[in-house]
């Protein structure tokens, strides 16, 4: 077994991570980049990032029973915006008829659909973009009574180690069991002792802390038995504390997973004279009316994501794309409290019961956990909001870099004359970009209540890419599991350049596409972006070589513009679906690197200025 310190995990045989997310490229919507290690400086290994995660998406029951099929999903934002008025009306069809009204609303539509969270297309989603934010580990909601949702927890670590395996850096699990210790929490301790730590399963999962696997759960209630006795020397407990305001100073041992500002730290240190542990938060359903306390998130004043203690509301119409709220507390963790870890709060959530005052709530009703978007509190990536639908996502990267630093960047190898299709010769080549194999996988899942996704996109898995340069040409090398499709199918095997680095050129910063237009026998298509739009004209030929699962292309240096010194982004996609909707690189067919992450390619003179 390895070495345990602080924050790790054990295991008997670490799978070597094959693609390193901390130097790739990314900028959002709104223009925003996320630093470079200029900015961050160099990875302080003793910081680590734990993410709020929910893996009760699974049906009506904790049994993995399903949604009655008859059931139409219901968002809140868009029966708001068809029907206004049924925000005073609990009884209101727009909500769904006697009978046929669904248990739980969503406050807008994930990028992946209304999933559930026992579909491992949708986990393995998860696992890489959250490995690709850097992190560490995620906290799994099991709050509510003695539910522990199995049938996700147990579908997520077999959908995550196999993640682990294809070169997935994947964060480890922690449960997160009720407020207090009840018996439920009790209940909840043995039931995951017995059949999940105390067999050893998964154990390449488990994120431990001070040398013992973590859990957040009350240990008081727990008896005499000898498996209560074995619960209680096996984990390190660090109970939550419930509520946003936790006065000056909470109980020592508790951590915490969502605050109002200004937030605290938690759980001293004193060997390393700092806090264990402090949260940031999207937004907070509690308002100056209630003390900061929670209320209703759809209640007037609520401290959702345009928020700031120190500012007031964002007075912008669409003041919810920009995270006042989110940013603040970062900044407060990163400048004031600077913990071990930082909780995010958080992933997934997506949902809300409707109540009203006879559930101990306000009339006419209530959306206590999320409402709008404003209102909400998840980063994971949102359909409805177009092309900014990864803002928050933009956001996490940028300040996870910052609060743990990064790994150096790597330089490229001097220049060479690539030779295609010759064997040997990009040997000696540097840097290579990795990519995770295993991704393209078909989707064939029911969703919530009246959703079924299928999705059959994945054909060409990208697992590994190079460039080289001479005085004349850029080479590039990109490299399949298996062997490549035919250059005839749609959308194959796509290049997108970014020469300039400047997004505000080209399509989402792209200036050139290679192979949007089918390559003919001999040559590849390099077409450049007329504007900023989805609209391409012909910009030159390039010389390629397919050879088994291997795609070599040598493009003029005088058609993309680069000179002696190259600096340039470049991703790879294959079998896009929605050309001109940046968005589709989450979903569809496989993207290296991932969603908006672009691999940096920059000649070893040019870094060492």
């Amino acid at each position: 077994m390895a070495a345990i310190g602080l924050g790790s995990v054990a295991m008997a045989d670490t799978p070597s991570v094959t693609a390193e997310s901390d130097n790739w490229a990314l900028t959002d919507a709104l223009g925003r980049k996320s630093r470079s290690h200029d900015e961050a400086g160099d990875r302080n290994n003793d910081r680590f990032v734990g993410m709020f995660y929910w893996t009760w998406h699974q049906g009506y029951d904790s049994n993995g029973g399903n949604d009655n099929p008859y059931i139409e999903v219901k968002n809140i934002t868009e029966v708001l915006k068809q029907h206004p008025e049924a925000i005073n009306d609990y009884n209101h069809p727009a909500w769904g008829e006697p009978g046929k009204r669904p248990g739980i609303f969503y406050w807008d539509e994930p990028i992946f659909g209304y999933y559930k969270t026992t579909d491992p297309w949708v986990l393995r989603k998860h696992a890489e973009m959250l490995a690709d934010a850097g992190i560490d580990c995620v906290f799994f909601d099991c709050t509510n009574g003695a539910h522990v949702w199995e049938h996700s927890f147990r579908a997520l670590l077999k959908t995550w180690t196999q993640a682990q395996k294809d070169g997935v850096n994947v964060p480890k699990i922690v449960f997160m069991l009720p407020f207090s210790a009840t018996d439920d929490s009790r209940k909840s301790l043995i039931n995951l002792y017995n059949n999940l730590y105390g067999k050893g399963e998964y154990e390449n999962l488990w994120f431990y802390w001070k040398g013992k696997p973590l859990i957040m759960a009350y240990p008081d209630n727990l008896g005499d038995s000898e498996t209560e006795k074995k619960i209680r020397d096996f984990f390190t407990f660090r109970p939550g504390q419930p509520d946003y305001v936790c006065g000056p100073e909470p109980q020592s041992n508790q951590w915490g997973w969502l605050e109002v500002y200004p937030t605290h730290g938690f759980c001293y240190d004193a060997d390393r004279r700092q806090y264990e542990q402090c949260v940031v938060g999207i937004g907070q359903n509690a308002r100056a009316l209630s003390g900061g306390h929670c209320c209703a998130f759809n209640l007037t004043g609520t401290y959702g994501r345009s928020y700031s203690y120190l500012k007031g509301f964002d007075p912008r119409e669409d003041a919810y794309l920009y995270g006042w709220n989110f940013q603040e507390q970062w900044n407060r963790a990163v400048n004031d409290i600077k913990p071990q870890m930082v909780f995010v709060t958080g992933w997934n959530e997506w949902t809300s019961g409707m109540w009203t005052k006879a559930h101990g709530w306000s009339d006419p009703l209530s959306f206590v956990d999320q409402f709008d978007r404003d209102h909400s509190r998840d980063i994971e990536p949102t359909k409805g909001w177009g092309d900014k639908g990864d803002v928050y996502y933009q956001q996490l990267v940028d300040n996870v870099r910052r609060y743990k630093g990064m790994s150096k960047p790597r330089a490229a190898s001097a220049q060479k004359t690539i030779k295609l299709g010759k064997k040997g010769e990009w040997d000696d080549v540097r840097p290579e970009f990795k990519a995770y194999r295993g991704n393209t996988f078909h989707r064939d899942h029911r969703g919530r209540y009246n959703k079924y996704y299928t999705n059959t996109t994945g054909r060409n898995d990208i697992v590994g890419a190079k460039v080289a340069h001479d005085r004349d040409f850029v080479y590039f090398r990109v490299e399949t599991a298996s062997e490549l499709s035919p250059v005839t199918d749609p959308n194959w095997m796509m290049l997108f350049i970014d020469a300039d680095r400047d997004k505000s050129t080209g399509w989402n910063g792209y200036d050139f596409i290679v192979n949007r237009k089918s390559p003919s026998s001999s040559e590849v298509y390099v077409e450049k972006c007329g504007g900023r739009s989805w609209s391409w004209e012909p910009a030159g030929t390039g010389a390629y070589s397919v050879n088994g699962n291997v795609l070599e292309i040598a493009l003029p240096k005088s058609v993309l513009n680069i000179g002696d010194e190259p600096d340039f982004e470049f991703k790879w996609n294959d079998n896009m679906q929605t050309p001109g909707d940046i968005m589709d690189f989450y979903v569809n067919g496989d993207t290296a690197p991932g969603g908006r992450f672009n691999y940096v390619y920059t000649s070893s003179s040019k870094l060492s200025k």
